[in-house]
């Protein structure tokens, strides 16, 4: 399965953006809290649809610390074919997110 929980700390909200049938969708980079200080950092793209989408555009902000439940997806990252992993990143389609840690 992919479905999975995690704890993410945002680094940029990306902006909300609206389909012509009225459905929102808001994009957000975050990076998961490192424990080690030289470990690599990984970042994730999250995508929130309908109206949790207007909540987390509203409520989050950069620095805020998360915990999202949603499903993994592996997408090409311009849009071309992929020819190995490294030309892929992780997208999660969010249905929750609960507040942990806001800057405000």
């Amino acid at each position: 399965m992919n479905y999975t929980i995690l704890t993410v700390k945002i680094i940029k909200n990306c902006g909300q953006s609206f389909f012509t049938d009225g459905t929102s969708l808001t994009e957000l980079v975050v990076q998961l809290p490192q424990i080690r200080k030289n470990s690599v950092k990984t970042i994730l793209h999250l995508s929130v649809w309908g109206n949790l989408s207007y909540d987390v555009a509203r409520y989050y902000q950069a620095d805020d610390y998360v915990i999202i439940e949603g499903y993994i997806s592996i997408r090409d990252v311009d849009g071309t074919q992929a020819v190995n992993l490294l030309d892929k990143q992780v997208e999660i389609s969010v249905f929750k997110v609960y507040p942990l840690l806001l800057k405000s």
